[in-house]
């Protein structure tokens, strides 16, 4: 094992901001995984476990322990069903490689949740979603390092609290399970609509009506492409703030003043607003922000590109004034997406 000392953070994160870790660590299996960990704790280091950075900011005083970053790979056929396939994968695979893999074999339910970046091992975190389609929709079982008992678990999918960008991996027990591998059940059967109605008009306006799951994941790759920047190209970590759901009384009360208010009801009563639509309508369509270096993307505000910041503070406050201006316009309290580290 490879031990790397003080590492720029920075190189970790696609919004490329962050102070130093004292120790960093690439590991490509279970076992070389488990010994740093021992050899962190018999150091009495802090420990910190991330994918691909894609979803990740990190504070500006950096990481006194060790960081580990998950390269575990692996994408392997359980078992075929009459209707469909479980799949094993390894944690550290680049998520859209997965989805491409699972569309070339004919197979639907992560179509949707293509061109996402990162790695398969964080979409159990946040129950990563887009385009209609959820990971806790296909997930089977999550395959984990327990911290706390010391041990590799093998947690199923009823146990893992999925809701709106949350689970029990980044509420109740964060930071206590590093994730190692998920179990996916994808159909063998072709997507079927109703689709999101985005993807619909994309469908129509092309006059497509064979649905395979390969023909979806291209429209959701033209559609994200058009609206969102490659982060290899431009330092973004993806939507900033979650869409807020709120009370249909509360919804009720800002309907009155802003009856164009886009919404979506959600499956347990609540309502689903436009974060995007919100921030538009405070002045941060297309915004540059000269103090902080940060601005909104133009074709999707939500996005926070990183042009010429020169630390995570200089996000923050950025976010801060778009939240800041929301809540005094709408009462509504945006949240933050990305994850704050440490």
């Amino acid at each position: 094992m490879e031990f790397q000392q003080n590492v720029s953070l920075s190189n970790y994160s696609t919004m490329k901001l962050g102070g130093t870790a004292s120790c960093l660590l690439e590991v490509e299996d279970i076992n070389s995984m488990i010994q740093a960990i021992k050899i962190a704790k018999k150091n009495n280091q802090p420990i910190i476990m991330i994918g691909g950075g894609s979803n990740t900011i990190w504070k500006d005083e950096g990481f006194p322990g060790l960081v580990i970053v998950n390269r575990i790979c692996g994408f392997e056929i359980v078992s075929q069903e009459e209707i469909g396939t479980y799949i094993n994968i390894g944690a550290g695979e680049i998520w859209d490689e997965v989805v491409a893999k699972s569309v070339n074999m004919g197979l639907s339910g992560i179509e949707c949740l293509s061109l996402i970046p990162g790695r398969a091992g964080a979409t159990p975190i946040q129950n990563v979603g887009a385009y209609g389609q959820e990971i806790s929709q296909t997930l089977v079982t999550v395959t984990a390092y327990d911290m706390l008992s010391e041990t590799l678990l093998t947690i199923p999918a009823s146990d893992c609290n999925f809701g709106y960008r949350q689970s029990r991996f980044n509420k109740t027990d964060k930071g206590r399970y590093f994730i190692t591998g998920i179990t996916l059940l994808l159909s063998k059967l072709k997507p079927m609509p109703p689709f999101y109605p985005s993807l619909s008009e994309y469908l129509a306006n092309n006059n497509i009506f064979n649905y395979t799951s390969s023909i979806i994941r291209q429209a959701i790759i033209d559609i994200r492409s058009s609206k969102l920047p490659d982060p290899n190209i431009i330092a973004n970590c993806g939507s900033f703030f979650r869409n807020p759901i709120i009370e249909p009384s509360s919804f009720s009360l800002l309907a009155e003043t802003y009856p164009n208010i886009p919404n979506w009801s959600t499956e347990d009563g609540l309502i689903k607003l436009s974060a995007a639509w919100l921030i538009d309508q405070v002045g941060f369509h297309d915004y540059y922000d000269s103090e902080t270096g940060i601005a909104t993307y133009p074709t999707q505000t939500l996005v926070l590109i990183n042009k010429t910041a020169r630390s995570t503070a200089d996000l923050l406050k950025f976010a801060d004034k778009i939240k800041k201006a929301v809540n005094e316009r709408f009462g509504i309290e945006l949240t933050q997406e990305p994850i704050l580290l440490p």
